[in-house]
């Protein structure tokens, strides 16, 4: 079993550095005069390194301002002292979920998600360890749980849907996993990185890599 797992970290960081691009500031603040609007914000992508490998997502606290009850990638918007954009999703991983960040090995990033709500947000891939013991900040995050990444790349798992926004129409990505709603921007980012994955026809499983 560990000579297996120890074959999924590998073929797992292999897939996922061809496809990321290297880290480095938000793209917004690589100017002399960055704009105010979008905002920029990076998430993490914690994927855990198991036999089949899975991707942690958060609830957010039903009480919340922001999007309350919805599912998320741990992440946030970009601060001044933040080096990168790694910098920004380990920091807020850290402070919702409780992941280290010396835990989590950063293998890159996809290309910036505009949101509908005003946020450029860059998806950092990482690798976490499986059945790591998450500390949750109750104010922020109700639970977390795991997806796999076999079901949530399969063709047909989501739907497109619809909705009305400052008199125009925009489309999303909506999966549903059980009880669970992933829609909107962390769905749209599920489809993106799995759409990279499919270009590169690479599998982000070992065993299907092998078949």
């Amino acid at each position: 079993m560990i000579g297996a797992l120890a074959a999924q970290h590998r073929h797992l960081e292999r897939v996922l550095r061809e496809i990321a691009a290297p880290v480095g500031p938000h793209p917004l603040l690589c100017t002399a005069h960055p704009p105010s609007r979008p905002v920029p914000a990076a998430v993490l992508v914690p994927i855990a390194c198991d036999d089949k490998p899975e991707i942690l997502l958060t609830v957010r606290h039903s009480a919340l301002r922001s999007h309350p009850g919805q599912i998320s990638f741990p992440g946030g918007r970009v601060d001044a002292a933040d080096t990168d954009v790694a910098a920004t999703a380990l920091r807020e991983t850290w402070e919702e979920v409780g992941i280290d960040p010396g835990a989590v090995e950063v293998l890159g990033t996809l290309p910036p998600y505009l949101t509908g709500t005003g946020y450029s947000v860059v998806p950092v891939l990482g690798l976490i360890p499986a059945r790591y013991h998450y500390r949750l900040a109750r104010d922020e995050v109700e639970e977390v749980f795991h997806v796999p990444c076999d079901f949530l790349f399969e063709t047909g798992t989501w739907e497109t849907r619809e909705y009305e926004v400052e008199g125009g129409r925009r489309a999303y990505a909506e999966i549903w996993f059980g009880r669970h709603r992933i829609w909107g921007a962390t769905a749209g980012m599920i489809v993106g990185l799995r759409e990279c994955l499919h270009r590169c026809s690479l599998p982000i499983s070992a065993a299907d890599a092998r078949k």
